[in-house]
Order: C-alpha cells, then sequence, then structure tokens
C-alpha cells in the first residue's frame, strides 16, 4: 500500500520530500557574517579591505569608485566582466580560479547550501 501511494504521488508530480537547495536569504546573512570582516552591504556604505557589495548581483566588476581594485581586477572588468548570480557563484566558489592573481584572500565556499543562501541574500540588496 505504502508504495502504491508513493507511486501515485509522483505520478501527479508531487515531491514527497522538501526541495533540495532552496534558497534563504536569513540563511545567507549568517553566511555572510564570513565576509564581514572585509566587506559591507549597505546601501551608501563604506569599503573596507574589500567594495562595498550593495547592488553587487549585475554590477559590472571593479566599477565601486574609489576603491583600489588589484590589477588582475581591472584586468578582468575590462574585458567586460558583470558579477551575474552565475559568475558570482563561480567567484565565491573559488575566487582565483576567476581572478588568478587577485587580492581577495578568502580561499572560497563550497557548501552548496551556504552558497545559494548567500546568492540569495546578496541578490536582495540592491536598489
Amino acid at each position: 500500500m505504502r508504495r502504491l501511494i508513493l507511486s501515485a504521488a509522483l505520478l501527479a508530480g508531487f515531491s514527497v520530500t522538501a526541495p533540495a537547495f532552496a534558497q534563504d536569504a536569513d540563511a545567507g546573512q549568517r553566511v555572510f557574517n564570513q565576509c564581514r570582516a572585509c566587506h559591507t552591504i549597505d546601501k551608501g556604505g563604506r569599503n573596507g579591505v574589500g567594495p562595498n557589495l550593495w547592488g553587487i548581483v549585475g554590477r559590472k566588476a571593479a566599477s565601486i569608485e574609489g576603491f583600489r581594485y588589484s590589477s588582475s581586477m581591472r584586468t578582468v572588468a575590462e574585458g567586460g566582466h558583470v558579477w551575474t548570480i552565475e559568475n558570482l557563484t563561480a567567484y565565491i566558489t573559488n575566487p582565483k580560479a576567476v581572478v588568478p592573481q587577485g587580492s581577495m584572500a578568502f580561499a572560497g565556499l563550497r557548501n552548496e547550501q551556504q552558497l545559494k543562501d548567500l546568492l540569495a541574500y546578496l541578490a536582495k540588496h540592491k536598489d
């Protein structure tokens, strides 16, 4: 009987488990605490060791006026790099793979759920 109910649920298009890796911006705020040592995310906020991340999703790389980007990041930006969700995913996972000689000391975030949550948190901070 249990097998019949499971089969019927699957055929009807229902999932018997929660969606895998759903994004949670509130959880992303907790993940962002790792970033706070170098970055702020306040509208009009100051730069730290790293640039302010308000509006990062959709922003051209190395575009914060007055922030001193590494020459490698400026080179990436000259190539037209924009911080899309896909580009941020690659960068946050392994910064040196995207900007090999960049100055970001963070080694990367490998936990897929934390990454998705962080991206949801970053995406909600825009005009």
